[in-house]
Order: structure tokens, then sequence, then C-alpha cells
């Protein structure tokens, strides 16, 4: 598969796998503007924008009255979500993505480009305004599920080629990086308000569709720590962190060797490694919290290996493969 092609599916499925995330994240929040207490909703644009190493629009982000709440809001829903100059928007995730899709129709299904491209004509119709005067979280709703569906018709039409492949080991290093980014951000906000962190942990069970399995398996209130363990270890999750790693080695595996073999053994490797941490090694780690940043930090590597196996290696590897 041309190096090219494959770069441009690994980024679709990053991209919309992002835009998708932001979706879930600020459907969440929006409805806390309307159920909790200012410092709550505070934590939660400050979760958001921790979780993706992002600054809040207009500099640190403090709310601190009611009456502020709604404009603040209103500034920074407009960032993450149609921003133009924010690489991490709702606009910027999903334009990037279609784009991606555009230039290499011929390795994606009819089926796949129709979808998005619908999503996209909706998508570029719309501006903050017209989503805050009605009810926004619909919005986020719906372009959440429409990227859901998306990945459903990939299910059903696309052929099982290096390119599909390419497209789930950028959807799910994605899924995996933002976990750990979301994890540490609301790890670090119980530090700081401690009245926030049992809504906080439940509200993540939400954007991970995972309360119900939560409640099958633990009973009782909402504790971070089993919190942490479902979320991290539970294989059974769809977005679980130990799943996503996993089917990252698992898709490596199926490519195979890239032009640049050192690299890209280099990358099943550290793939392997990561899966085993979150799957086996959790348990035993007194600090979770320096695991998490240490799969963090490994999973951008990680990316920065499949790009000097596959897609930008040296052109003396050609020969050398």
């Amino acid at each position: 598969m041309l190096a090219r092609s494959a770069q441009g599916l690994y980024w679709m499925g990053r991209y919309l796998e992002r835009a998708e995330r932001m979706c879930r994240l600020l459907r969440l929040q929006m409805q806390l503007l309307v159920e909790r207490p200012t410092p709550e909703i505070a934590v939660g644009w400050n979760r958001i924008y921790g979780s993706i190493n992002r600054e809040p629009a207009g500099g640190s982000l403090i709310i601190d009255s009611d009456a502020a709440v709604q404009a603040d809001s209103f500034a920074l829903a407009d960032d993450l979500t149609f921003e133009r100059s924010n690489p991490d928007s709702v606009w910027s995730c999903f334009v990037l993505g279609r784009e991606n899709a555009r230039q290499f129709r011929h390795r994606i299904s009819a089926e796949m480009w129709t979808n998005l491209n619908l999503t996209y004509l909706r998508i570029q119709r719309l501006n903050i305004l017209d989503i805050w005067r009605t009810a926004p979280e619909n919005f986020y709703a719906e372009t959440a599920a429409q990227i859901d569906t998306f990945a459903g018709i990939a299910e059903y039409t696309m052929y099982r080629d290096e390119g599909w492949s390419f497209m789930r080991l950028g959807r799910f290093i994605e899924n995996a990086q933002l976990s750990t980014g979301l994890l540490l951000t609301q790890i670090a906000a119980d530090t700081f308000i401690a009245d926030a962190a049992d809504p906080g942990w439940a509200d993540l069970l939400r954007i991970y569709h995972a309360f119900e399995a939560y409640q099958r398996r633990y009973s009782g209130a909402v504790a971070p720590e089993q919190v942490l363990d479902l979320l991290v270890t539970d294989p059974l999750l769809p977005d679980s962190l130990c799943r996503s790693l996993a089917l990252v080695a698992a898709e490596l595996r199926a490519i195979g060797a890239g032009p640049n073999s050192i690299d890209s053994d280099a990358a099943r490797q550290l793939a392997g490694r990561l899966s085993a941490l979150a799957r086996y090694e959790w348990p035993y780690r007194e600090d979770r919290t320096d695991l998490l940043r240490e799969i963090n930090r490994n999973c951008r590597e990680l990316h920065q290996l499949v790009t000097g196996a596959y897609f930008e290696y040296p052109i003396a590897n050609l020969s050398a493969h």
C-alpha cells in the first residue's frame, strides 16, 4: 500500500475518533450547565482542556460566579466546536478527517464517503449561535451518532486490506491517548476540588457508556478506584484502555513489517508492552497515576514509530527492504 494512502487513512481514523470523543465531552458539559453548581462546571471545562493538553480560550479558566458561567461557557464551547484555528475542535477534526477521506476515496466504500460528506455539509452550515439558541447538547449527540454510524458502515462495507488496518490503528491509538489524558485530568481535579470528585467520576462513566457495566460489577456509590479499574482493565468495555491497546497491537501485527523494519519492529514491541501494562501490571502498581503518564507518553512515542515505519521512512530503506 502506498505510504501516502496509509497515512491518510490512519489520520482519518484519528481525527474522527477525536471529534467523536469531543462531542461526548461537550454533550455532557452542556448538561452540567443546567444541573450542577459553578465549581463543578469549571471542573468539567478544565477536564476537557486538560485531556487535550490545551489552554482554554483566553488563558486560564476561572469561572467565579454564576453570572459568568453562561458567557464563559459560550466562548469555550465555540472554541472547542467551531474554532478553525483550534486543531482539536469538532469542526477542525471533522473537516480534516473528511479531507483525508476525500483524497483517498478509492480506499474506502462509497457508503462511508456519503455518510461523511452529509455530516460535513450539515456542520458547514452551522455556528455556535445556531446550536446555542436551542439545545446545544442535541448537536453534539447527533454529530457523535453520525460518526458512530460511519464506524458501523465501515465495519460492514470496507474492504479488509491494509487500509482497514491503518484506519483502525489511528482510531485506537487516538483512543488510548485521549483516555489516559482524560483519566489523568480527572485524578488531578480530585486534588483541587474534593466536593466535585464523586460527580466527576460518575460523569466519566457516562462519557464511556460504562455506567451500566459499573453497576453490574460493583454495588454502592461510585468509587474513583473502581471506576479507574473498570475503564483501564475491562477487556469487554468497548472504549477501555486495555482493549484499545490490545487492538493497536493486533492491527500492527496484521499490517506486518514496514519499509523501515527497525521502527515497525519497535512499534509492535511497544504496543505489546503497553497492552500488557494496562491489562496485567495495573493491579500491582502502587502509583497508578505514574503508570497512566507512562502509557500516555508511550502512546505518543508509538505514533512516532508508526510514522517512521510506514509513512515517513528514509528512502534508503526502500532498497534495503
